[in-house]
């Protein structure tokens, strides 16, 4: 199978100013990492993934994320784990090469030309994928040639 082209860097989503989380995403999958508040015992963090709704906050407080995504996921296929001091969610899209602007329904956009360099890296990796099916198949193969 092709080698996933890392994404190059992970964007920042900040909201007055402040870092709320970052993200980056693959093909398959968007990744938000959320760095966790110092000295609040780990057990007491949540995440809650729906298909179009994220939520992520410290039990018996208001979330700190409670938004809408941007586009659909895949539920069974989406988690989240805690690695030192960051919460990592993983999405699954629902659709497969999908170029997501922002992890965050109308909230930090990429810019347009960020757009372009995630579409071009997106559809790179894709072109790598579908070729590395090919050169297993001898039939498709020949198409190639």
């Amino acid at each position: 199978m092709a080698e996933k082209l890392a994404p190059e860097k992970r964007h920042g989503f900040f909201h007055g100013g402040q870092k709320v989380f970052e993200w980056d995403q693959t093909l398959e999958e968007v990744n938000m990492y959320v760095t966790l508040p110092p000295n609040v015992p780990k057990k007491l963090f949540y995440s809650k993934i729906q298909s179009k709704h994220v939520e992520v906050g410290i039990k018996g407080n208001p979330p700190y994320l409670n938004h809408d995504l941007s586009c659909p996921v895949k539920t069974d296929s989406s988690f989240w784990t805690i690695e030192d001091d960051t919460l990592h969610i993983t999405l699954q899209k629902r659709d497969k090469g999908q170029t997501w602007p922002s992890p965050i329904l109308g909230e930090g956009q990429l810019d347009p030309y960020s757009v372009d360099v995630e579409q071009k890296r997106l559809m790179l990796q894709r072109f790598q994928e579908e070729k590395a099916i090919c050169k297993t198949s001898p039939l498709l193969m020949q198409s190639w040639k």
